[in-house]
């Protein structure tokens, strides 16, 4: 067993009353895990807190308990412990980071290449494809039952973050745990309908204006899709609603790097996919932000998409170039 799961197990063990909070803005992956991982444990008899911003995203409605979700936090010296799932840094926790950490012992469960630590206990595992499967992996170290709604939290989890488990990041690990939660009565086919098939009008519109920004450079290795605020405006969408946006420009068959370039009203978000050898992290991180050899993202402030843009593909040449010698 990992020698972070071992230090982890007994403080949950032994904690009365968790919070747990994942990164703003979340994804099925983040979201999933809290969902399951608070499941976990008040099956154990802990007092949890499920800690949000902002509701849940109408995208991720359909998880099991994301509706009861807590908006704010109460006084915290009443947890006796903290948990942060898919965080890669402190500053995804949000306006509250610094409240957040305050409550001690405070572990840190994550997956991100070039995480930044934080915390006092972290698990941190470049190798796994999901923080919903390393949620699994403490659920079964911890000696908990899995309920069918913790596994349907678990599976959408992974499911969502290996891209239908067709990211370099599935394992052999990662099909077993999805097997065996299957197993538990959870319907492939019903998920991956409300992950990948779960657009509004809306959304399918905002789609249509987003792939009409699609430009491709270096001989169409790489491409670009852009989305400004007057997009959103009029198309009646939200940011969470290019969720998945960025596999669109990444399946061309000659795309070995896609950008998905996001204006925000304080800052400009980038994402970025690639295939095979081709490590898109290292870009992120020198712009500040980080995430896995074939995802990864950052936020620069006070900058034009235009100016972005530039410095970004600058970076992207780079590593097509080093790549291809």
């Amino acid at each position: 067993m990992n020698q972070a799961l071992t230090e982890i197990i007994p403080v949950l063990s032994n904690a009365r009353n968790v919070l747990i909070a994942t990164h703003v803005f979340p994804d099925a992956d983040a979201l999933g895990a809290q969902l399951a991982l608070g499941n976990i444990l008040r099956s154990m008899g802990k007092q949890v807190y499920l800690y949000s911003e902002e509701p849940a995203h109408y995208i991720l409605e359909f998880l099991p308990g994301a509706g009861k979700l807590n908006i704010g936090l109460p006084p915290l010296d009443r947890f006796d412990c903290g948990v942060a799932l898919d965080c890669g840094d402190d500053m995804r926790l949000g306006e509250k980071r610094e409240h957040l950490l305050t409550i001690h012992p405070f572990v840190v469960i994550d997956h991100h290449t070039g995480h930044r630590n934080f915390g006092d206990i972290r698990w941190v595992d470049q190798g796994k494809s999901s923080t919903g499967e390393m949620v699994y992996e403490l659920a079964q170290g911890m000696g908990a039952a899995i309920d069918y709604d913790t596994a349907y939290c678990l599976y959408s989890a992974i499911v969502s973050d290996t891209g239908s488990f067709k990211y370099a990041s599935t394992t052999p690990d990662t099909l077993r745990i999805a097997g065996d939660l299957i197993a538990k009565g959870v319907k492939p086919a019903e998920i991956s309908g409300k992950i990948f098939d779960n657009f509004t009008r809306n959304r399918l519109l905002l789609l249509q204006e987003v792939l009409a920004t699609l430009a491709l450079y270096e001989d169409e290795q790489l491409a670009v899709i852009t989305v400004t605020r007057q997009l959103y405006e009029k198309t009646g969408t939200t940011p969470a609603d290019t969720e998945l946006f960025i596999n669109y420009p990444r399946s061309l068959e000659t795309v070995k790097i896609a950008a998905f370039v996001k204006e925000a009203k304080d800052y400009v978000g980038v994402s970025l996919r690639s295939k095979g050898q081709y490590d898109v992290a290292q870009v992120a991180r020198k712009f500040g932000g980080g995430g896995h050899r074939n995802a990864a993202g950052f936020k620069l402030p006070n900058k034009s998409i235009a100016e972005v843009q530039k410095e970004l593909l600058a970076e992207l040449h780079v590593v097509l170039e080093l790549a291809g010698k």
